[in-house]
Order: structure tokens, then C-alpha cells, then sequence
């Protein structure tokens, strides 16, 4: 036999029913009456069906984590980006899938054991990993509040520990050397990275009609900022352009593509290829920002003013153009001996 009631601390009518001798009481959502007996009809009707889904948690186990994924997915594409979608659907489907290996089916499964072993089950780095258990968290968030679950057991899983490194490391004489003097087949494409300071995307998108020859310049949309900017031509680089290209003709077409996703892909097999050639020879792991931070310490170095190189850089402040400052040790050693 149930009934409605009220409390002191909430303006809502209140159910409480019993169901194989346990009493459970939840509310109704309504504050009239007429519409909480209605409310209260229709619960009991699913009490007497079996129909417990709205008694709470424990009793939503006919919600699946493959079919609670496919409804966040589409939750996510009415409001988010497509590439927020595109990773959101690779990493829990990574998720779906060692769920299955370890025989959890249901959403109200879901454990802080389980998301502890799923982090130790990945192979990437420890960043990675916690952007991930980010992906998982929003989607559990979710269900809390639609009730699965009491709480989001991904919010108290342990995540593994974040080592500093200097990713995008000054690029120093010895290594230039090494990437400069292996015939490379994208040697171009590093050079142009050295003698512009643009970033790696940004020198992908370059196209023949980008360059103005006889002005000496580089006219180019910097994506990040989202804005126009004009960079001197090095003698260096105008040497490297094909003179029969056509105007719309991209400077690599194996990079060129207006698609982000598609471009960041790209943009990995140089990379891989840089980091292979240094490691070859022993020298610590660099990035192709490295080109951006050591052309903007070659030109500290030559004498340039701090606000001149924020503008080649295209940054916003020079505080940003700090960042990729680095001290030179040599020039240093020198100017203290003469002390």
C-alpha cells in the first residue's frame, strides 16, 4: 500500500510504498496534489508490473553501458563540436570494449576497481590517460543525474602521476646538424619551419600564392589567432620554391588538408620522422614547436627586441613570447668571463 506525503524542507508531494518488505520513499516532482496522485497511480502500476526503474539505482540494470554511450553520443553531437564527438565515440568505445572483458554490462557496474584497471590496461602517456578518464567522468556525470548511479566513480580513481618534461625543447647547433645533414625527404618542410617561426599546421597550409616573391614576403592566415600576418621570405627558403608551381598549388601537398582532424594525423609523420633522426644519434626527444621556440631564441641572440619577435610570432603579449625564450649558456660563459 503506498501514500503521498509532505516534508518540511520541500515544497514537492512525496510517494512512499513498499516492495518485498523494504519501504522506499521518492518524490514526486509535483506540487500540486491532483498531479502527485497521478504520479503516484502510475507508480504503483509499475510496482505491481515489476516495472522498478524508478525506485533508484540498484534497480537500473536494464540500462547497458553500450546503450547509455550511444545515448550520450548523441547528447554530445547536438552540442559539441564534431571533434569533441569524434574523440568522446574512440575513447568510450575503448571503455565499452574492456568493460566487456571484464563482464560488466551495466552502467550501475561501473567501479572505481574498473576504472582503476581500465588506466592501467592503456598504453599511452599518463596525460593521455587522464583526458580520458576526463571523457569517462562527463559521461558518468550524466548519469547521475539521470539517476543510474549515486555517485561518478570516476571522479576518486587513481590517476597515474604527470611527469614535467620539456616537450618542445630548444633545438641546439649538434641537432640541427643532424637534421639538417640526412637528406631528408622533408627537410623543406623543417626548414621552412626554422626560417618562418610559424607552427607546424600553419606551414602545412602554405600555398604558392602565400608567397610574394618579389615583395620578399609570406602572407598567410594564422589559424590560432585567426587573423592575416605578413613574414619576411628568407633568402634560404626562396631557394627551396619549385619556380613552375601553380598559384593554388600547396607547398606539401602530403600534408595539405583544411580538415583539423585529418591535419593533426598528418602532421605525426613528421614529427615521428624528426624524433627518429635525433634519437638515431642519442639527442633527447623534440617536437616540430621546437622550430618555433629555437627561431625565436636564434633571433634573441641576434640582437632582436623582444617586442619585434612577438610580432613575427604572431603572440598577443610579449609575456607569451618569454615562454619561448630560452637562455643561451655559451653566449652567458662568455660575457660572465669578462666580468
Amino acid at each position: 500500500m503506498s501514500k503521498l506525503f509532505k516534508r518540511k524542507n520541500s515544497p514537492y508531494w512525496w510517494w512512499t510504498g513498499r516492495y518485498k518488505g523494504a519501504r522506499y520513499r521518492r518524490s514526486t516532482k509535483m506540487i500540486k496534489e491532483r498531479l502527485a496522485q497521478k504520479v503516484k497511480d502510475h507508480w504503483d502500476l509499475n510496482l505491481m508490473l515489476d516495472k522498478l526503474e524508478f525506485l533508484g539505482p540498484s534497480f537500473n540494470k536494464s540500462i547497458t553501458i553500450e546503450k547509455f554511450i550511444w545515448n550520450h553520443l548523441i547528447f554530445l553531437s547536438k552540442r559539441k563540436s564534431d571533434d569533441t564527438v569524434y574523440t568522446a565515440k574512440y575513447v568510450l568505445g575503448q571503455f565499452c570494449s574492456y568493460c566487456n572483458s571484464q563482464k560488466v554490462k551495466f552502467i550501475n557496474q561501473i567501479t572505481i576497481k574498473l576504472i582503476d584497471g581500465y588506466i592501467e590496461s592503456l598504453t599511452c602517456s599518463p596525460k593521455t590517460k587522464k583526458n580520458y578518464v576526463g571523457v569517462i567522468s562527463r559521461m558518468l556525470n550524466e548519469a547521475v543525474k539521470d539517476d543510474l548511479i549515486i555517485k561518478n566513480p570516476a571522479k576518486f580513481a587513481t590517476l597515474p602521476k604527470i611527469i614535467p618534461t620539456n616537450r618542445h625543447r630548444l633545438l641546439e647547433e649538434s641537432d640541427l646538424k643532424i637534421i639538417f645533414g640526412q637528406n631528408s625527404p622533408w627537410e623543406t618542410y623543417y626548414y621552412f619551419l626554422l626560417y618562418t617561426g610559424l607552427r607546424a599546421g600553419d606551414v602545412a597550409l602554405l600555398c604558392r600564392d602565400n608567397i610574394n616573391l618579389k615583395k620578399g614576403c609570406i602572407v598567410s592566415l594564422v589559424r590560432k589567432s585567426r587573423r592575416t600576418h605578413e613574414f619576411p621570405l628568407a633568402d634560404k627558403l626562396r631557394a627551396l620554391i619549385p619556380p613552375d608551381m601553380s598559384s593554388k598549388q600547396p607547398l606539401f601537398p602530403q600534408l595539405y588538408t583544411t580538415n583539423d582532424r585529418k591535419l593533426n594525423g598528418r602532421l605525426a609523420i613528421p614529427r615521428k620522422h624528426l624524433q627518429l633522426l635525433l634519437a638515431a644519434e642519442d639527442r633527447p626527444k623534440a617536437t616540430l614547436h621546437s622550430f618555433r621556440h629555437t627561431f625565436n631564441t636564434m633571433l634573441r641572440d641576434l640582437g632582436m627586441s623582444i617586442e619585434d619577435r612577438r610580432v613575427l610570432l604572431s603572440h598577443a603579449t610579449s609575456s607569451v613570447t618569454k615562454i619561448y625564450t630560452h637562455p643561451n649558456l655559451e653566449v652567458a660563459k662568455e660575457l660572465i668571463n669578462k666580468l
